[in-house]
């Protein structure tokens, strides 16, 4: 009993520092959702923009960003720009990355939605005289949204575990929070505590996904 006393004493102990550093995980989070989707829905227009420049310099950006680890991304941003004089203090140059990493797998995820709506839901929309927009908004884009979702839905889950990534470049984060609590009280307890939040975030990361895609699911 006294033993179990002293665990939860520590526990409250240590939770202010972990708390802080969840903070830091979902602001990087939120920020990198909320300007990641919509440069991804342009990313993905330019991917099928007729005009071949643009075309080849959006495939070329989105080669890069998805054929290099995000770690080196996160590095390269942070301690390889300040050499051609592009500084970025660690928080701005950790949302960075993200954005332009996330943005990519956005827009790749987006383009493959939109090609697969059938050309002739384009041809039924001027035959009931919608306009463009009448026609994105109630019948393009509800199937876009419903086909995309699940792949979203995962990189969503994936985004919450690779904010950890943000330590590498001195970031108080939570992992980097009960990594420190960790060494200084050599105890696995933090890191228990570290595994709990992510599996609750990720928990309600995957409800608000499986409500979405109840929401989508009277599109056929």
């Amino acid at each position: 009993m006294q033993e179990v006393e002293r665990i939860m004493k520590y526990v409250m102990q240590i939770l202010p520092a972990l708390l802080s550093g969840t903070g830091m995980t979902l602001r990087i989070f939120c920020w990198t959702l909320v300007l990641s989707l919509p440069l991804g829905i342009l990313v993905a227009v330019g991917e099928l923009s007729k005009f071949n420049p643009l075309e080849w310099l959006v495939r070329f950006y989105v080669w890069i960003m998805r054929g290099t680890p995000l770690l080196l991304q996160l590095i390269f941003v942070f301690y390889g720009l300040p050499l051609i004089h592009i500084v970025f203090p660690r928080y701005q140059a950790a949302l960075f990355a993200f954005v332009l990493n996330y943005a990519a797998y956005f827009a790749e995820i987006f383009r493959g939605g939109l090609q697969s709506v059938p050309q002739g839901q384009f041809e039924a929309a001027k035959v009931l005289r919608l306009s463009h927009w009448q026609a994105l908004q109630h019948v393009i884009i509800p199937q876009v949204v419903k086909i995309v979702l699940p792949s979203i839905g995962n990189e969503v889950i994936n985004l919450v575990k690779d904010s950890s990534l943000v330590y590498v470049i001195g970031l108080g984060d939570l992992l980097r929070a009960g990594n420190v609590a960790m060494a200084r009280d050599v105890t696995m307890v933090p890191l228990l505590l570290v595994g709990l939040i992510y599996l609750a975030l990720i928990s309600l990361c995957a409800f608000a996904q499986r409500k979405l895609e109840a929401h989508f699911s009277y599109y056929k």
